[in-house]
């Protein structure tokens, strides 16, 4: 007798049993997902924040590339024009909701996707884990360390899942970084050299929207620098144990010659370099022009509003665990985007330029060169790939199709990960405001690890 037949008269069993009342349901669809994966019932995803990240990277992919396997039964967002704009690009059905605990008792999602600004992460993560769901929120996971340490509680509590969204490990070329490192090429690695470049237009950016006040984000050490700090744990298999850390506002913000409320009333633009024609992008008129009359939010803010309080200019020294000791920056106005890399081992150095956007010419590949001492340079390239150099589509790919898939390379990042990603730009962050080195085993219960577990 086939297989084939062997499962369908099992499953013609289990079904009978099931109809006498002896198995659930739930447990019926369980067999028939067995013997077809396409019968799987399809989890229940919903997001709160339908803004253009949300939209961008974890709406219009997910509803277009998942559909097998996933629904998405609510969208959620102050802004109800929002909402609906965000449906529309999503192309799905669902309710929408402005009340978010409405939408959880409703909608009842396993998933639920937290893309809203990074000072409410905490109390979406914290109710969405309570209600039912687990959760994938936006990186930072939170913006200082008492939300943080009321996530890690509510995790523990419910015994829901909260996974942190690095899609920066997910790129081919910081993948064959993560390899090169624990192969030993260099040796043990004892110091790094780490320095990230936001060119005029997407650094300037920031300081059009929400994020230029640090209550919103935690200020760029922990909106965007957690990003860079999670490669720097993920590389290293360590945590960090303290931070000093310099910081200036000397571009944006107080500093401009004029100033409007935003873009496109503005009487400077004609000589305002970074005059900023949002018109010409339908996506965002969409999203947020168009609903302004809801909420008032402006997309296209002066980047020199006096309320602007964070810095364009960052620098810190980071000690981890394991001894190694890191030099980083962030400018948020350079001439192009990209950063450079170097790893200082005991037989050796592995650096990388990577040059995203600007004025010079661009290769289709990114190069790793790894410097032997006493020996020859080797020079790798990396094919480059579209969404944060190929990242974003593997990390989905690992999130909705395939989640129990062996994850290799640790790219996974869970709210320990997300914990010590934020901790870093915290600890920058009060160690700027203090003048003084912070501990990171001061700022939560988490102790830092010489090896991550």
């Amino acid at each position: 007798m086939s297989t084939e037949n062997l499962s369908r008269r099992n499953f013609i069993q289990q079904s009978a049993v099931a109809t006498a009342g002896l198995i659930s349901a739930s447990s019926l669809a369980a067999i028939a997902a067995s013997i077809d994966p396409k019968s799987a019932v399809k989890r229940r995803v919903a997001m709160v924040g339908t803004g253009h990240r949300g939209t961008s990277m974890w709406g219009v992919p997910v509803a277009k590339e998942f559909g097998d396997v996933i629904e998405f039964v609510g969208l959620c967002d102050k802004n109800p024009g929002r909402a609906e704009t965000a449906r529309k690009m999503l192309n799905v059905t669902c309710p929408l909701y402005t009340d978010f605990d409405k939408m959880m008792k409703e909608a009842k999602p396993d998933l639920l996707i937290v893309t809203t600004v990074d000072a409410t992460h905490d109390q979406f993560i914290i109710k969405g884990m309570e209600m039912g769901a687990d959760i994938i929120t936006e990186k930072p996971m939170t913006t200082d360390e008492s939300k943080c340490n009321a996530i890690l509680e509510a995790e523990r509590k419910t015994g829901k899942k909260v996974t942190v969204t690095f899609n920066y490990r997910y790129s081919p070329h910081r993948q064959k970084l993560y390899e090169i490192l624990r192969a030993g090429t260099i040796g043990k690695v004892t110091s790094v050299d780490f320095h990230w470049y936001l060119d005029v237009k997407h650094g300037a950016d920031y300081f059009r929207r929400w994020h230029r006040l640090r209550e919103n984000s935690g200020s760029l050490w922990v909106h965007k620098a957690s990003h860079h700090f999670d490669l720097l744990n993920w590389w290293l298999e360590s945590e960090p144990q303290t931070v000093y850390a310099q910081a200036s506002l000397d571009n944006y913000g107080k500093n401009g010659p004029f100033r409007s409320t935003n873009c496109r009333p503005c009487t400077f633009k004609d000589k305002c370099s970074f005059y900023y024609d949002m018109t010409k992008d339908k996506r965002l008129m969409a999203l947020y022009a168009d609903n302004e009359k809801f909420d008032g939010y402006l997309r296209d803010g002066c980047v020199y509003k006096e309320d602007i309080n964070i810095f364009d200019k960052m620098a810190a020294t980071i000690h981890y665990a394991n001894g190694v000791n890191v030099a980083y920056s962030l400018t948020t106005y350079s001439p192009y985007e990209g950063y450079r890399i170097a790893f200082n081992g005991t037989k050796g150095r592995v650096e990388a330029w990577i040059k995203e956007t600007g004025a010079m010419t661009l290769e289709p590949y990114d190069e790793i060169m790894i410097s032997h001492n006493f020996g020859k340079i080797e020079t790798i390239r990396v094919p480059q790939a579209e969404g944060h150099g190929g990242g974003d589509a593997r990390l989905r790919d690992k999130i909705f199709r395939n989640p129990q898939a062996v994850d290799t390379f640790r790219q996974s990042a869970g709210s320990r990960d997300g914990a010590m990603a934020i901790l870093v730009g915290i600890a920058a962050r009060k160690s700027v405001d203090s003048g003084k080195p912070i501990n990171i085993a001061d700022l939560t219960e988490l102790k830092p690890l010489a090896v991550k577990a």
